[in-house]
C-alpha cells in the first residue's frame, strides 16, 4: 500500500476503449461489493493515444451494462511516466501492450508490471483478447476473462496489503 492509504491499480490496453475500461469498472464493481471502495484507486489508461477523452466503445458499454457494470463515465487516456509513481499495479491486457509498458517505464519505478490475468483462478490463458474487430461474443469472452482475474486480483491485494481488514 502506498502514503495514501490506498491500493491503486490502472488497467491498460491500447486505445482504452474495450478492456481496461472492462477491466476498471468490473474490478471497481467488485471491490464495491466487498465495501472497500476506500481502500483503493482504481483507473485505465492506454498505450496509445487513439481515444483520449472517448468513452467505452458501445459494445462494450453494452456487454457490461447487461451484466451490470456502468462504464458510461469513463473516457480514454493515455498512459504516463508518472503513472508508474502514481500506481502500485501496472497491468496490461496483452504481451504487445505489456512491452509498450516495459519501455515507458522508469527505471526507479516500484509498481507491479504484469498482465491483468495473471490473477485469473479459472482461465489459463495469459492475454486477455481484443473484441474490437469481433462480433459480441468476443466482448461476452473478455467479461468472463476480466471477472476471473478481478476475483483473483481483489484476492491476491487482501491477502498481502489489506489482510487486517474485516
Amino acid at each position: 500500500m502506498n502514503d495514501s492509504g490506498k491500493v491503486r491499480i490502472l488497467f491498460c490496453c491500447m486505445g482504452n476503449i474495450c478492456r481496461s475500461p472492462t477491466a476498471e469498472a468490473v474490478f471497481r464493481h467488485h471491490v464495491g461489493q466487498a465495501g472497500l471502495t476506500e481502500h483503493f484507486l482504481i483507473d485505465s489508461a492506454g498505450t496509445h493515444d487513439y481515444h483520449i477523452g472517448d468513452p467505452p466503445d458501445a459494445r462494450t458499454q453494452r456487454a457490461a451494462k447487461q451484466r451490470g457494470y456502468d462504464m458510461s463515465n469513463l473516457r480514454g487516456r493515455q498512459v504516463e511516466a508518472v503513472d508508474f509513481a502514481r500506481f502500485d499495479y501496472v497491468l496490461a491486457m496483452d504481451e504487445a501492450n505489456l512491452d509498450i509498458l516495459r519501455r515507458l517505464r522508469p527505471g526507479d519505478a516500484r509498481s507491479h508490471l504484469g498482465l491483468f490475468l495473471e490473477f485469473a483462478q479459472h482461465h489459463a490463458e495469459r492475454e486477455v483478447p481484443d473484441p474490437y474487430y469481433g462480433g459480441s461474443d468476443g466482448f461476452e469472452r473478455v467479461l468472463d476473462m476480466v471477472e476471473d482475474a478481478a476475483n483473483g486480483l481483489l484476492l491476491h491485494v487482501r491477502q498481502r496489503q489489506l489482510q487486517d481488514l474485516p
